[in-house]
């Protein structure tokens, strides 16, 4: 992973490596972040790197601990199942009232975003797959006219970031979201209210269900190693 930065903009370019850095794995649940380390892999000083580190941890991508420092925080399976419960009540009401008044534009734009999403399944680009499923989120979320639902998802977004790309890297799930996403589409389309409803709680369920497999598989992973080791 490229690391560096341009000169410009060196806060949000910092932020959003690492960010990115976090959420694909590059940093692992539990890996201590050290400054200097930082400043040599992003190029900046080190008072940028604190700034980066602060924004982070407004978003609960890190933590800072007392005589230890940054921290990659541990994300519990309990937490994450409360996570989706969240997405699967704000995501399934989101998309009923979409569904009520979507424009043929916002629809549009989330069709684009699945032909997005399947030309990154294809290629294997985990990060593409990342980025169009949000494309794909973004129309009904500003636009299924309630704010506060895209507000308190926007607080979750780093996390649920996160644990998207937990629940993609398992065999055969991008293929399932495709489809559970276009049937969430598809209920938009049609003005189906309830239909959209059910299908956006059912692709969240799905999701949750293989992000915990996911985390099952890293657990084990991790066991094997220490016992090997």
């Amino acid at each position: 992973m490229d690391f560096k930065v341009l000169p410009q903009s060196v806060q949000g370019q910092a932020v959003s490596k690492l960010r990115d850095a976090i959420v694909t794995g590059i940093f692992r649940p539990g890996d201590r972040l050290v400054e200097s380390d930082l400043c040599t892999r992003l190029g900046i000083s080190r008072p940028s790197v604190r700034e980066a580190l602060r924004s982070l941890e407004a978003e609960r991508l890190v933590v800072i601990v007392p005589n230890r420092g940054p921290m990659i925080p541990i994300l519990t399976v309990d937490m994450a199942r409360q996570i989706y419960d969240v997405r699967a009540l704000l995501e399934g009401e989101a998309a009923a009232l979409f569904a009520a008044h979507a424009p043929p534009s916002a629809i549009a734009a989330m069709r684009s975003a699945l032909e997005a999403f399947d030309a990154a399944v294809k290629s294997g680009d985990l990060t593409e797959e990342i980025r169009a499923t949000r494309q794909f989120y973004e129309p009904m979320l500003l636009g299924c006219g309630n704010r506060v639902i895209f507000e308190v998802l926007d607080t979750l977004s780093a996390r649920i970031t996160f644990l998207r790309s937990k629940s993609m890297s398992l065999p055969g799930r991008a293929q399932k979201s495709a489809r559970e996403m276009r049937a969430i589409l598809k209920g938009i389309t049609s003005g189906d209210t309830e239909a959209a409803r059910t299908a956006a709680v059912a692709h969240v369920r799905q999701a949750c269900n293989a992000a915990v497999k996911a985390y099952s598989a890293d657990k084990i992973a991790e066991k094997t190693t220490k016992t090997s080791a």
